[in-house]
């Protein structure tokens, strides 16, 4: 094995450092977030009908190329100790309520297109810590 230097090894791959203290919860959404606006455009799939199951079967619910997903891939969040791509690893991971994954993940909050942009600005008013925000982004579209 070769030895190599940190700078030269992130020349050619994507190096994150982990941190010895753990992420609030506010962290975590927002890296999320910011892992999300990496490809703004990107077009994400939402999960259908997150509000008619119940809870065991909402809580095994995933797909591929979901928002929840993405945050699975990131090793920082896997360090963090997001344990999986369901929506039940999602909730317990990030503090999620069934309204916020209602309003994040479900297809019907999205009419046909979500892309992570859209995610994105759903997540950071999510971890906003001023309440006003957070109920005005729930008009927004």
């Amino acid at each position: 094995m070769k030895k190599q230097s940190l700078d030269r090894i992130s020349a050619i791959a994507d190096v994150t450092a982990l941190s010895a203290a753990p992420m609030s919860r506010r962290d975590r959404l927002r890296r999320w977030a910011d892992l999300l606006t990496r490809a703004p455009s990107r077009c994400l799939r939402p999960l259908a009908m997150v509000e008619f199951y119940a809870e065991s079967q909402r809580a095994r619910l995933r797909g591929d190329e979901t928002p929840i997903a993405y945050a699975f891939a990131d090793p920082v969040l896997r360090h963090e100790g997001l344990n999986g791509d369901t929506l039940g690893d999602a909730e317990a991971f990030f503090g999620l309520n069934r309204h916020d994954t209602h309003r994040l993940l479900c297809d019907c909050r999205y009419h046909g297109r979500m892309d992570s942009r859209s995610v994105a600005r759903r997540l950071r008013a999510l971890a906003d810590p001023n309440p006003l925000r957070r109920l005005l982004d729930l008009f927004r579209r």
